[in-house]
């Protein structure tokens, strides 16, 4: 004779509306408690983060919109020739020149010298010094923000008097 208890598991309503709670109490969400007013309850305030680097990094004054290390080479001469306006060689350069030296700068995406090198240095040892100093004096360039970093190339045309132009915007050089 069945017992009270096993007709109640073979009652096919039963077992339906268990399952049926069952699956009702796994989808349910689950409360969380209130959180609590009471001082001796309350938890530390969590800190806030410090400012990351990033945030405290302020935005480049100087920037180039060019796209290409050719575009880029204008603005990175007309940075020069605004910094060193003084030494600006006036009309066309004579026809011997103390120095003449082509250089390579990279910079990164502020406009930071990443890298200085020299393709050809100037014969002379004071034009490549005084150069080397006039480049590193005059960053940070304009940021190339079109392009993230740059490589470009110029050529510096040194004369005695210690004046020069670069060559993307001499004014040519005389005959005699």
């Amino acid at each position: 004779m069945p017992t009270t208890s096993s007709r109640l598991l073979e009652s096919p309503r039963l077992l339906g509306l268990g399952l049926v709670t069952l699956l009702a109490a796994c989808a349910a969400p689950v409360a969380t408690p209130p959180p609590s007013s009471t001082p001796a309850m309350s938890q530390a305030p969590t800190p806030t983060p410090a400012p990351t680097a990033a945030a405290n990094v302020t935005p480049p004054s100087l920037v180039s919109n060019a796209s290409t290390p050719r575009e880029y080479r204008q603005d990175g001469a007309r940075h020069i020739y605004d910094k060193y306006a003084h030494r600006i060689f006036k009309g066309k350069m004579p026809p011997l020149l103390q120095g003449v030296g082509t250089m390579q700068l990279e910079l990164d995406h502020r406009g930071d010298i990443v890298a200085l090198n020299w393709m050809r240095p100037p014969s002379h040892p004071g034009a490549k010094a005084e150069i080397e100093r006039h480049v590193r004096e005059a960053a940070p360039y304009p940021a190339p923000v079109r392009m993230g970093r740059v490589v470009y190339t110029d050529t510096w045309l040194w004369d005695k008097s210690g004046n020069f132009q670069l060559d993307t915007l001499t004014e040519g050089q005389r005959d005699r």
